[in-house]
């Protein structure tokens, strides 16, 4: 009999902002890969993901990096210690570092020195031929010489690095993640299923990602290309997952306030208990919770 998790909740992938730190948040609107987000292009501020998460039982959230100029990535690691001081949240920091450049690793113990939650380091590397679906500069960026000696310094730090691609660009994911064993990689969004034309890709490619042990999954970002909540697709896509990499390699995360656009996040927590309510209690609670506790070493736990 399928029981509906009740316990403690981590939000493993979130953003805070000011919208005035972002120029691409406070530039000219332009097509996004999630749609229209006029009612996003405002403050977020910690009080408001906190009413956000307290209405959903959440009781612990990692923040990740909300592009800000790469020339201020340590100022956003700074800002978010001071909130961290004035109010306990978020519990962990995943910051920027721009690694296709040879100053990346200056840049990113400047971070570490500042405060330490930081934990590691995202850097979107997502390419898609059409233009709003696209982040980084070339579909093969994870073969760049410079990249992949910045990504060396991780294992030296101690810190993980947050993978963002393409159904696609999965073969290069996997020859990168096991050129750097010693580095925990995060895949965000589940591999980022664009639609039903990309399921053999993204399963190919997902399961060939799970059988490297330095991989874990976040099971979040689901209404990214759908722009809403859509209960079958978000099942579907926690089944293979879960099947492919195991409960104790997968969490989940809101992806607010980008999911904000089409949703409150109780009913998004919801959707995903329902989603996973077949699963026995202990898989439940270690995609909810054990797993993003241990990769971000939330309570002084370890990977």
């Amino acid at each position: 009999m399928s029981e509906t998790y009740a316990g403690d909740i981590v939000d493993a992938h979130h953003h805070i902002w000011r919208a005035a730190d972002l120029p691409w948040l406070s530039g000219p609107m332009v097509p996004r890969i999630f749609g229209p987000y006029e009612p996003i292009r405002r403050d977020y501020p910690i009080e408001e993901y906190l009413a956000d998460a307290t209405a959903s039982g959440i009781g612990a959230s990692v923040y990740v990096q909300t592009n800000w100029p790469l020339d201020r990535v340590v100022d956003e690691v700074r800002w978010l210690a001071e909130v961290h001081q004035e109010t306990g949240w978020p519990m962990a920091v995943v910051g920027a570092a721009d690694l296709f450049d040879d100053s990346a690793p200056e840049t990113m113990r400047r971070q570490a020195a500042l405060t330490p939650l930081v934990r590691g380091t995202r850097q979107q590397l997502h390419w898609h031929e059409r233009p709003e679906f696209r982040y980084a500069a070339a579909p093969d960026s994870m073969k760049d010489p410079v990249f992949r000696k910045n990504l060396g310094v991780l294992a030296d730090l101690g810190w993980l690095f947050e993978l963002q691609v393409f159904p696609e660009q999965l073969p290069d994911a996997i020859d990168l993640v096991a050129a750097f064993p010693g580095v925990t990689f995060v895949l965000v969004h589940a591999g980022m299923l664009i639609g039903p034309e990309y399921a053999d890709l993204w399963r190919a490619g997902m399961a060939a990602l799970a059988e490297r042990p330095n991989v874990v999954v976040k099971l979040t970002g689901q209404g990214t290309f759908v722009h809403r909540v859509d209960a079958g697709l978000i099942s579907s896509v926690a089944r293979e997952v879960i099947g492919w990499f195991g409960a104790d390699r997968a969490m989940f995360g809101t992806n607010f306030p980008v999911e904000k656009l089409w949703t409150t996040m109780p009913h998004l927590v919801t959707t995903w208990k329902n989603a996973l309510a077949h699963l026995p209690p202990a898989a439940q609670d270690a995609v909810f919770s054990g797993t993003a506790r241990r990769v971000y070493g939330l309570d002084g736990s370890s990977k």
